[in-house]
């Protein structure tokens, strides 16, 4: 009987072995195929050439990395298409901003010369709403080739180390004039020196077009206020006003392309500055929020990230 429980025990042992064994083996070929495909999808990724030899077996890597490679080439098929496509809409916007540059200054000259002649009180009134559209026109052909430009990649954010507070100063002096004509006073609560790594003409049309906003909705008499503030991880720009206020349920759209709130169709505009300015944001890493109260004003904040040297 002890043969017995010896041969039993070397049974026994021999199959601890087998099963170690092909544990092992299991855990290896498992860290084998995910390290194969790791280099598959990482070659899918980054465009490099990636060669299974004779890997391409009736296997499971072999099933997979065929389904991969086939991935491969729809992927980098897309990514070309991408590209033509992305050239193809960078000419259309070139021939469009191309195309109606002249006409629009055409327009403009005929205008000026017109307003020198005489007209009758109701030929004066069409003049100027003809000019006043014509002014429409020129803004949002300019305004769409922005957005396009921006949404395309064809314009890219070059971000530098420089003074924010410059940046800020220029985007205020764009709104200066109309705010003397509507007599809205301006306060600026800034560092004069605020290096921050930002796209300085990016940033400027992002801050210039909160302003001109806050410039439309505030009624003559009022106060747009503009101030800084350096956190740990942002750096940002508040900019509030005494203006008619944004209804909470509308403060998600205010952002979004061509969008008017009804009651100030009579105001100029076309609905675009707020959505630039926050694709500018975006495009730096940053973000926009909005805190506002109907009757009470609004006040903007734009977020920019600190990046650290």
């Amino acid at each position: 009987m002890d043969w017995l429980i010896y041969i039993m025990m070397i049974i026994l042992f021999a199959a601890v072995l087998v099963l170690l064994w092909k544990n092992y083996r299991i855990k290896k070929e498992a860290k084998l195929f995910a390290e194969k495909v790791e280099d598959a999808l990482d070659a899918i990724v980054t465009g490099k050439e990636w060669n299974m030899e004779e890997e391409l077996e009736d296997s499971l890597w072999g099933r997979t990395g065929t389904q991969l490679v086939k991935a491969g080439h729809v992927f980098r098929k897309k990514e070309e298409d991408g590209f033509r496509e992305k050239e193809r809409v960078k000419g259309l916007i070139s021939d469009i901003s191309h195309q109606t540059r002249t006409p629009i200054a055409n327009i403009k000259l005929y205008l000026e010369l017109l307003e020198d002649e005489e007209f009758s009180q109701s030929g004066q009134e069409f003049l100027g709403k003809i000019k006043g559209q014509m002014e429409k026109i020129d803004f949002l052909m300019q305004s769409m080739v922005k957005m396009s430009r921006l949404e395309t990649g064809i314009l890219q954010i070059h971000k530098e180390d420089k003074n924010l507070y410059e940046t800020i100063r220029h985007a205020v002096a764009g709104v200066v004039p109309g705010a003397a004509l509507k007599g809205i006073d301006l306060y600026v609560n800034c560092e004069e020196n605020m290096i921050i790594r930002h796209d300085s003409k990016w940033t400027e049309e992002a801050i210039y077009n909160i302003l001109d906003n806050a410039l439309k909705y505030t009624e003559p008499g009022g106060k747009i206020h503009i101030q800084t503030e350096r956190q740990e991880l942002f750096f940002k720009i508040s900019i509030s006003d005494t203006g008619k206020g944004i209804a909470p349920e509308r403060q998600a759209e205010i952002f979004t392309r061509f969008y008017r709130e009804p009651e100030v169709h009579d105001k100029p505009g076309v609905g675009i500055g707020l959505y630039l300015a926050r694709t500018i944001m975006e495009l730096q890493k940053g973000y926009i929020e909005v805190q506002s109260e109907v009757g009470k004003g609004a006040c903007f904040r734009l977020y920019l990230p600190v990046i650290k040297s």
